[in-house]
């Protein structure tokens, strides 16, 4: 008994413990002293890092379909060859630049030439700074050298659903009036379809989508995207989004979504409801993940580079039930055919 109380003590004085942990030890007893002990000591060399570098990036060939990047009017952390070179360092397969103001075809041309081997898009957010919804800024961009601009965007903030939302004018570009799309985005749509464009539904609400689905049905569009379907100036519920689904529109989650609300860091985003990871999952769960592409709506200063958001959003939306098969359905594999690079 003694030469065990004996060697009890040799090995709690060889190992290096707090007076709380000694305490513990000593009100254990001889009998559970050399187990306490060791209890103790593995407490006390436990120390966490972050892991180390993936062998493989968890976002490599992954496409961001929503992309701000400087030059532009509103404040932007990263310009076009910052954003490339951090994509093409985390191995991503494409990016999309948008830009409210003006068209982004000529800069994924010259972003194409400083960084081959990353798929860079542009396309066209018909805003008043290009004419509104205007047939002939369409034509024009998708004419651009390179032929890289593959998307079009309704208006968004200074669509009539985005203005009269957040009270900023009296009203704003109209793009459906007595529940049909207006002329002019008929002829867009038609524009879309014959040279197999991308159209964005912008900031339309989620009445104004089901009657832009429709009618892009109706046209033989089959590249319809719903822009962030489910941020606030969208909103589209469940039932909208199936649908929606059921006349061939594909809807984007985006990961800005998941740092707004009343708490955001940045003031701009308190005016947005915070659009979780777990509502994401629960879209994408009830509707199927080959309706969905991804992109992260990033740029603003203040807020995370646009892979590092990327990885973010994979990790949440995997941590929220969406298996990885889903993940490549929507981060490669539906953007690339939707862009026609795969």
């Amino acid at each position: 008994m003694a030469h065990h109380a004996h060697s009890c003590l040799e090995l709690c004085l060889g190992l290096r413990l707090s007076r709380r942990q000694w305490m513990h030890v000593l009100a254990s007893g001889a009998a559970g002293a050399v187990l306490a002990a060791k209890q103790a000591h593995a407490g006390a060399l436990e120390r966490v890092f972050p892991p180390p570098p993936p062998l493989v990036s968890p976002i490599q060939g992954a496409i961001d379909f929503h992309v701000h990047s400087a030059p532009d009017v509103f404040g932007r952390s990263l310009d076009d060859d910052d954003t490339a070179e951090l994509a093409m360092r985390k191995q991503m397969g494409g990016l999309v630049l948008k830009n409210h103001v003006f068209e982004t075809a000529s800069r994924a041309y010259l972003l194409r030439k400083r960084f081959p081997g990353l798929q860079v898009f542009g396309g066209i957010v018909l805003n008043g700074s290009v004419g509104g919804v205007n047939p002939q800024a369409v034509q024009w961009m998708r004419r651009m050298q390179g032929q890289y601009g593959k998307v079009v965007w309704l208006p968004t903030i200074d669509a009539d659903h985005h203005v009269k939302f957040f009270q900023d004018a009296p009203e704003g570009l109209k793009v459906v009036e007595g529940g049909r799309p207006v002329p002019a985005v008929m002829e867009i749509m038609k524009i879309c379809a014959d040279h197999d464009l991308v159209l964005h539904t912008g900031h339309s609400s989620a009445a104004e989508v089901l009657a832009l689905a429709n009618a892009a049905q109706q046209v033989g569009l089959r590249k319809f995207v719903v822009t962030h379907a489910l941020f606030s100036v969208v909103d589209m519920n469940i039932d909208q989004l199936k649908q929606a689904a059921q006349l061939g529109a594909i809807f984007e989650l985006a990961f800005l979504g998941t740092l707004m609300g009343p708490t955001a860091h940045l003031p701009f985003m308190t005016h947005w409801k915070r659009v979780s990871a777990e509502d994401n999952a629960a879209a994408v769960k009830a509707v199927g993940a080959q309706h969905f592409i991804m992109g992260t709506d990033l740029g603003q200063t203040g807020n995370p580079s646009h892979p590092d958001g990327y990885q973010m959003f994979v990790q949440q939306l995997e941590k929220a039930g969406i298996a990885k098969d889903d993940i490549d359905l929507m981060a490669r594999i539906t953007p690339g055919k939707l862009l026609g690079s795969a």
